[in-house]
C-alpha cells in the first residue's frame, strides 16, 4: 500500500484582518477571520468571550452626573439630556459637530437613530453585550456618527476592547436630563404622527410611569403609583459608609421625609445605592423639596460619625441590608 499522504496544514489568510490584526467577530463555530484554520471560539473568541463575562460595575463612572446616568438607565420611563462629544471624535468637512442627545429608549429599542437632519438619538435602556455598558453606548455612539441621516442604528455585539463613553464625551461638560411627559422626542414633528406611529407613540405613553426630577437635591426622583409615590434618590455615596448613616439615622427617627414617609429600603444599581421612600399619594414632587434638602443635611453630619454601630443600629442596618434589590 502506498503511504498515506501527508495532512495539509491549513492555509493561513493573506487577509487584510489577518496583516492589521483587526479581527471582526463572527459565530463561534465559523472559521476564525485571522487565517489560524480554527473555530472562532477556539481562537480569537476567546478573548471575545472572556470581554463578555469580565461586568464593569460602575460603567458610567467617570463622567459628569453620573448618578443621574444610572437614573435615566434605570428608573426614568422618558427622559433626554444633551450630550457634549470631546474634541476631534466627529467633525464635518466644513467643521460642523453633530449634535448628540441620550434618550432612555427609543423606539424598538433601537441602540442609536441618525435624524435626517445629521442628529443623533443614544438610547440608554439597551441590552448589554459586552459587560461594560459605556463601552456597548460607545459602540452605538460611533456606529451612529458613521450612519447615514434618517436611519436607525442596529443591535450588535460590542467589539472587545472598542473605546467606551469615557472616552468620545467631553469631562468638562455638564449633564442635565430633561424628564418628559411622553416619548414624544422620538419624532422631529410629533404632532403630524399618523397611523402606526401615532398608535406607537400613544402607546408608549399609556405605559409610563408619571416622574419627575428633584431640583434642591441630586440624582433624586420623584414618581407616582396608583397605590402610593415614591422617591427614589440615586447615591454616590460607598455602599457601606451609606448604610451605616441610613441605619443611624433609622434607629433614631430620622430617616423619614415627613408624616407617613419612610424609608423602605435600596437598590443597587450600576455601582451605585439608590435608597428608596414611600410617600402618601398626596405628596407631590415640589412637596419632597423641602424635607429632601434637610434630609440631604442631616445625611452629611452622620457620614461623618466613624463611631461604631450601636446593637440598635446594626439591627436596622440589617434590616436594610435584607430589603436590598440589585438591578443589575
Amino acid at each position: 500500500m502506498g503511504k498515506k499522504a501527508a495532512k495539509k496544514a491549513p492555509q493561513r489568510s493573506q487577509s487584510t484582518t489577518a496583516v492589521t490584526g483587526e479581527i471582526p467577530v463572527v459565530g463561534a463555530r465559523e472559521n476564525c477571520p485571522c487565517g489560524s484554520g480554527r473555530r472562532y471560539k477556539a481562537c480569537h473568541g476567546r478573548e471575545a468571550s472572556h470581554a463578555v463575562q469580565e461586568l464593569v460595575h460602575r460603567p458610567f463612572e467617570g463622567l459628569p452626573g453620573e448618578a443621574d446616568w444610572v437614573a435615566l438607565r434605570e428608573l426614568v420611563p422618558a427622559a433626554t439630556a444633551p450630550l457634549t462629544l470631546a474634541a476631534g471624535v466627529a467633525e464635518t468637512a466644513n467643521g460642523d459637530v453633530p449634535s448628540v442627545t441620550l434618550a432612555t429608549v427609543l423606539p424598538l429599542a433601537w441602540p442609536a437613530l441618525r435624524r435626517q437632519d445629521g442628529s443623533i438619538l443614544l438610547g440608554l435602556q439597551t441590552q448589554s453585550s459586552s459587560g461594560d455598558l459605556s463601552r456597548d453606548l460607545a459602540d452605538a455612539l460611533e456606529l451612529a456618527l458613521a450612519t447615514e441621516p434618517g436611519t436607525p442604528v442596529p443591535a450588535r455585539r460590542t467589539v472587545p476592547g472598542g473605546r467606551r463613553l469615557q472616552d468620545l464625551l467631553d469631562a468638562d461638560a455638564g449633564f442635565e436630563p430633561t424628564v418628559h411627559t411622553g416619548f414624544e422626542f422620538w419624532l422631529e414633528d410629533a404632532e403630524t404622527a399618523t397611523g402606526e406611529v401615532a398608535a406607537s407613540l400613544e402607546r408608549a405613553n399609556a405605559s409610563a410611569i408619571p416622574t419627575e426630577k428633584l431640583v434642591g437635591v441630586d440624582a433624586a426622583y420623584w414618581c407616582g403609583t396608583p397605590d402610593k409615590n415614591h422617591l427614589r434618590w440615586v447615591m454616590t455615596v460607598p455602599e457601606e459608609q451609606l448604610l451605616d448613616a441610613l441605619a443611624r439615622l433609622t434607629a433614631a427617627d430620622k430617616s423619614s421625609l415627613g408624616p407617613d414617609t419612610r424609608l423602605v429600603g435600596s437598590f443597587r444599581a450600576h455601582g451605585l445605592t439608590v435608597p428608596v421612600w414611600d410617600l402618601p399619594l398626596a405628596m407631590t414632587a415640589a412637596d419632597c423639596e423641602k424635607p429632601a434638602a434637610e434630609f440631604a443635611e442631616r445625611l452629611a453630619a452622620t457620614l461623618a460619625d466613624s463611631t461604631p454601630l450601636t446593637a440598635e443600629e446594626r439591627r436596622a442596618r440589617a434590616n436594610l441590608v435584607n430589603r436590598q434589590v440589585t438591578l443589575n
